[in-house]
C-alpha cells in the first residue's frame, strides 16, 4: 500500500488519506463488494472488490457508491460515479449536518 500511496501522491504522514489493504477479503464480504460476475471469475479473477468509494465520518458512513453496472460489473469501464468529483459533488449535497 506504501507504493501505491506513493505513485498516488498520498503521503503517510499527512493523515489525511488512508491506503488500507483488505488481503483475505473480508472487509470486501462484509461491505457486499465481492466481485462475483461469471466474467471477471471466468478469467481468473478471484477475490476482486467492485470499484466503490465511501465517506466515512467518525466512524459513520455516510456516503457509499460503487461503480456497477450490467455491462461493466467490475466498475472499471465507468468509474465516474466514484472518482473525486462525483464523490465531492455528492459530500456537499449532505449538508452541513452530515459533514
Amino acid at each position: 500500500m506504501d507504493a501505491w500511496g506513493k505513485d498516488q501522491g498520498v503521503e503517510r504522514s499527512s493523515g489525511f488519506i488512508s491506503m488500507m489493504g483488505d488481503p483475505t477479503g473480508s472487509l470486501t464480504a462484509a461491505l457486499g463488494v465481492e466481485l462475483l460476475h461469471p466474467g471477471p471469475i471466468g478469467l481468473g479473477l478471484l477475490n476482486r472488490c467492485k470499484r466503490f468509494a465511501a465517506y466515512i465520518v467518525d466512524g459513520t458512513v455516510k456516503l457509499f457508491t460503487i461503480a456497477e453496472r450490467p455491462d461493466d460489473p467490475a466498475g472499471d469501464d465507468f468509474p465516474e460515479s466514484t472518482l473525486a468529483p462525483a464523490i465531492i459533488a455528492a459530500v456537499k449535497a449532505l449538508g452541513k449536518e452530515e459533514l
